[in-house]
C-alpha cells in the first residue's frame, strides 16, 4: 500500500481566511492571551495541565499588568492532538501551543507562507534522547514477538506522528517498510480501542497510551522507540507576529513554564498524582514518565541534539506529504528562553543530566541509590511517598519481606535503562550474579531470551516467579 496520506488524514483544513489581532488589548485596557494544549499528553503538562492548574501564567501576567497597567486575560483551548491545535493557529485563534516534534514541524510547514500566523519552536517542555517516549504495543495473548512479526498485519497510529515515523524506523531495521504493514491512521485513544477489541495487531503511539495499556493489562511491549536512538521531545511554539508585539507577554509564559517545570521536577509524585486527577489517567502511568528516572525530562531548553532529531524526521514527514521544506535555523528561536534564564542559559541547554534523579536510601539492602544506574522504586498503597532500593532485586526482597500492597514498582530495563512496571517486565534469574543483582528486568520477553542465550544457567521468569526468587 502507499505510505502516502492525503492531507485530509492529517487533520489540516484549507483556511479561507487569517484572524489577526491575538495579543491586542481587546477594549484598551484588556488583553486576552489564546493558549491551545493537550491536557492528555503529560509529556506537555509543564506548559498545559499543570501550568493552568497552578496558575503560574496568570500569576506572571498580573505582575507584567502592573508595569503595563493592563489586565490580561487567558484563555486555554484544549484539543486531543497536534493537527487540530496547528489548524486553529493557522485560523489565529491560537497564539501560543504545545505538541509533539512532528506535529510542530507540520506546524511550522503549514504556516510559514502566511506572515500573520507563522510560528516559530521557543521551547522544550519534556524529552527523551533515546526516543522511548514512542512505543509499539500488542495484545497480551499476541504471538508476536519482535517487529518483523508485523508483516501484513494491521497497525494503527497516528499518522505523521513521532510514532509513525518510529514505526518506519523500526520497520527498516527489521528489514521492512510501511507497505508491509497495514496501516491504520487513527488517533491515539481510537486506536486503544481498536487493539483491546482485535481490531488491529499492534498499536504504534506517543506518551501515555501504550505503558497505560500495558498498565491496564490490555497490552505488552513489543518495541521501543529508543531501540532506535532518535530523540523524541514535545515542545512550544508560538505565533511569531504575536512574539514580535508582545515579547513581554512570551517572556512571562516561559517563565511560568520553567517555574512549573522546577516545581514537577522537584515534587514529581505530588505533580503526579494532580495531573491525573485532572486527567483521569492513572497516577501510577504518570509517575512512570513523570517520576524520577522517568521515561520524560522536562526542561524547557533547546538542545542541539533535538534540533537534529527534527532533521532527521523532516524528510520523513515530506515523504508523507504532510510538509513542504522547513528551514530549522529560521524555525527554531531561543531568543526568549535566553531572556529568561539570562547567563545560565547555554549551561542549561547544554545539560542532559536527569532533572528528577531518584535518590534515598536503601533500608532493605543498605546504602543510597544516588545515580544508581539499577535504582527502583515502590509505591505501597496507602503510602504519602514512595521507597527506593539499590537494585530490582533490593526493590523485590523489600516488596516480599513488607507484604504490603503495592501501587506500582519500577525498575529500570537491564538493557536500556528505560523506566520499567516491574509487574509487566520479563525477568531472569542470573545465579552467577551478585546477591543483589541476581533479578533481572527485561522490557521485553525477546531480550530476556536474548540474555538468557548468552548467559548459560540462566532462568527467564516472570514477576510472581522473581518475587519468590528474591
Amino acid at each position: 500500500m502507499s505510505t502516502r496520506i492525503p492531507a485530509l488524514l492529517l487533520g489540516f483544513a484549507a483556511v479561507a481566511s487569517l484572524a489577526t489581532g491575538c495579543g491586542a488589548a481587546d477594549d484598551g485596557k484588556t488583553v486576552t492571551v489564546n493558549i491551545g494544549y493537550q491536557s492528555k499528553t503529560i509529556n506537555t503538562v509543564t506548559a498545559g495541565t499543570l501550568l493552568r492548574d497552578r496558575g503560574t501564567f496568570e500569576a506572571e501576567l498580573a505582575e507584567l499588568g502592573k508595569t503595563k497597567g493592563l489586565t490580561y486575560k487567558v484563555e486555554w483551548k484544549d484539543f486531543a492532538a497536534g493537527p487540530p491545535l496547528t489548524a486553529q493557529m493557522l485560523a489565529g485563534q491560537v497564539d501560543i501551543g504545545s505538541m509533539g516534534d512532528a506535529p510542530i514541524l507540520v506546524n511550522g510547514s503549514k504556516t510559514r507562507d502566511h506572515a500573520d500566523v507563522k510560528s516559530e519552536l521557543i521551547a522544550v517542555t519534556g524529552y527523551n534522547l533515546r526516543g522511548s517516549l514512542n512505543q509499539i504495543v500488542v495484545p497480551t495473548d499476541s504471538a508476536a514477538a519482535t517487529i518483523a512479526d508485523l508483516r501484513g498485519e494491521i497497525v494503527s497510529t497516528s499518522v505523521g506522528s513521532a510514532a509513525h515515523g518510529m514505526l518506519a524506523t523500526g520497520l527498516s531495521a527489521a528489514g521492512m517498510t510501511l507497505d508491509d504493514v497495514k496501516l491504520l491512521g487513527q488517533d491515539p485513544a481510537v486506536g486503544a480501542s481498536a487493539l483491546q477489541g482485535d481490531q488491529v495487531a499492534a498499536l504504534a503511539q506517543f506518551v501515555p497510551w501504550p505503558q497505560k495499556l500495558v498498565y491496564d493489562g490490555k497490552a505488552k511491549l513489543l518495541y521501543d522507540g529508543g531501540s532506535a536512538g532518535i530523540p523524541t521531545f514535545h515542545a512550544v511554539v508560538a505565533s511569531e507576529r504575536f512574539g514580535t508585539g508582545n515579547p513581554d507577554i512570551v517572556a512571562a509564559f516561559l517563565t511560568a513554564v520553567r517555574k512549573t517545570t522546577d516545581y514537577l521536577n522537584q515534587n514529581p509524585l505530588e505533580a503526579a498524582r494532580r495531573v491525573a486527577e485532572i486527567t483521569g489517567l492513572p497516577a501510577e502511568v504518570v509517575y512512570l514518565y513523570n517520576g524520577p528516572n522517568g521515561l520524560v525530562s522536562f526542561d524547557p531548553t533547546i538542545k542541539p541534539q533535538q534540533v537534529d532529531a527534527l532533521g532527521t524526521l523532516l524528510p520523513f514527514l515530506k515523504s508523507l506529504g504532510a510538509l513542504s521544506d522547513l528551514d530549522l535555523s529560521e524555525f527554531v528561536d531561543d531568543r526568549y528562553l535566553r531572556t529568561v534564564y539570562g547567563a545560565d542559559y547555554d549551561t542549561a541547554r547544554a545539560s542532559v543530566a536527569t532533572p528528577a534523579p531518584l535518590t534515598g536510601a536503601d533500608a532493605t539492602c543498605g546504602g543510597v541509590v544516588d545515580g544508581l544506574a539499577t535504582a527502583s522504586e515502590v509505591w505501597y498503597a496507602d503510602a504519602p511517598t514512595t521507597t527506593v532500593a539499590k537494585t530490582p532485586t533490593c526493590l523485590l526482597r523489600q516488596i516480599a519481606a513488607t507484604g504490603t500492597t503495592v501501587r506500582a514498582a519500577y525498575v529500570p530495563d537491564h538493557s536500556t535503562g528505560t523506566r520499567l512496571f516491574a509487574a509487566t517486565a520479563t525477568w531472569v534469574d542470573d545465579p552467577a550474579a551478585g546477591p543483589d543483582d541476581r533479578l533481572v528486568p527485561f522490557a521485553t520477553r525477546t531480550a530476556a531470551q536474548h540474555y538468557a542465550a548468552a548467559h548459560p544457567g540462566v532462568t527467564v521468569i516472570d514477576y510472581q516467579a522473581a518475587l519468590k526468587a528474591r
